[in-house]
């Protein structure tokens, strides 16, 4: 993506998660002056906070046997790491999971398991043929996949639901961790100004003739500008923002607010990462032995919808609360029995999410929806308004990088 409008000297940056943020500061140490909109009372108190943090290679997508959301995820997934330490300014060694994923295909799953040892197979063969296949927290340039044997599946689960597993390199990083880096970072950076608990309504441009002038940003209180660029980096209100400006949205979409548990144990449980897949899945995230991610998708997701605007958000009562936490145990307890050693070591639970957006719609119960893709993300633009589906949290500061290059005039920085 090219945009010709040069020597930037103002850009509106629309929603501070990782994308915003990213965003954000890569154009501040190119020299713009970034003005930064967030709904919340500060950066990173969204789904960017509130998640795994799968820094993908496209295993999870083995529901797309065309590769192409593999594909599509890679480059993010393999630059993730030294972007974020540029931005952040400290390595991530210490918020990232130190053993590879295991990935468990149950019996319902909407990939059998030789298909999905085959994708695994197909997708191995691409990551070892990558340039930047070194880049990745460890090594993926001799990627290989290791099919668990039926003993070792067995000290695992142990469950006839769970008929497979895999050893795959894939890593996570801690992203309450990441987030308190990028808003120390955001505090330093004096070219960026915060405008915070400020929910965005509009955009528009200061001659509706001239898509490639400048441009202002209304909230509900005040409107702000002239801008050079406006980036709409917001995941809950992006499309609503993106229509009133009349860049129209493209095929389906689904919002949905979902729900996962962050854990701290009082001592150290030895348990692997795992991802049960592939349909209404769950995934347990070990980062260090002491601080754990823990999700049943169908326990935690709470609400969704398919409009330009997201449904209301229902809140949740200490019973209901009580309820997800249990039943997101119970089921993660059933395909692998370890899981009660994180409970019962729990001296703090965190029941805690955001919107996440997505191109598609339909269960992921059925092997035919398109939520099984993801590759239709990027960026989009009408004149100096850019707008940007993140697509995953691992894609965010790769697609931040082509956002910088193309709006920034400065030295890029390595």
């Amino acid at each position: 993506m090219k945009i010709p409008r040069m020597n930037v000297r103002t850009v509106a940056v629309l929603g501070a998660g990782i994308m915003g943020s990213s965003v954000a500061l890569m154009l501040a140490r190119r020299g713009s002056r970034v003005t930064l909109f967030e709904q919340l009372s500060q950066p990173f108190e969204g789904a960017s906070r509130w998640n795994e943090g799968k820094i993908h290679l496209g295993f999870l997508y083995n529901a797309d046997g065309s590769m192409q959301s593999a594909e599509s995820m890679l480059p993010g997934g393999l630059s993730f790491r030294h972007l974020v330490e540029d931005l952040i300014g400290t390595p991530l060694d210490a918020a990232a999971t130190q053993r590879d994923d295991i990935y468990l295909c149950q019996r319902n799953s909407v990939v059998p398991p030789d298909a999905m040892s085959q994708y695994f197979e197909r997708l191995a063969a691409i990551v070892r043929k990558h340039p930047d296949a070194r880049s990745y927290f460890v090594d993926v340039s001799d990627c290989q996949i290791e099919k668990l044997s039926r003993a070792e599946l067995d000290a695992l689960s142990g469950s006839t639901e769970v008929l497979a597993g895999f050893r795959v390199p894939e890593r996570s990083v801690k992203t309450t961790w990441v987030a308190d880096r990028f808003v120390e970072a955001l505090r330093a950076e004096q070219r960026v100004e915060h405008v915070l608990e400020a929910r965005v309504v509009s955009a528009s441009p200061a001659d509706r003739r001239d898509p490639d002038g400048e441009w202002f940003v209304g909230t509900a209180t005040e409107t702000y500008g002239p801008f050079d660029f406006v980036v709409n980096c917001l995941w809950e209100g992006r499309l609503a923002i993106d229509s009133s400006v009349g860049l129209s949205p493209v095929g389906k979409w689904t919002h949905r607010y979902r729900l996962s548990l962050f854990v701290h144990t009082r001592g150290v449980v030895e348990i692997p990462s795992v991802v049960i897949a592939t349909g209404p899945f769950g995934d347990l995230k070990n980062y260090d032995g002491r601080n754990f991610y823990l999700s049943w998708y169908p326990a935690g997701l709470r609400c969704e919808g398919t409009n330009v605007l997201p449904p209301a958000r229902p809140e949740l009562g200490d019973d209901a609360r009580e309820r997800v936490i249990c039943t997101i145990f119970d089921e993660l307890e059933k395909a692998v029995p370890a899981v009660s050693g994180v409970r019962n070591q729990a001296d703090r639970i965190i029941l805690a999410g955001g919107w996440v957006f997505a191109v598609g719609q339909g269960s992921l119960s059925d092997p035919g929806t398109t939520l099984h893709h993801r590759r239709d993300f990027g960026i989009r633009r009408l004149g100096s308004y850019v707008s940007v589906d993140t697509g995953k949290y691992s894609t965010a500061p790769w697609l931040a990088r082509q956002i910088a290059d193309s709006v920034s005039p400065g030295a890029r920085r390595a």
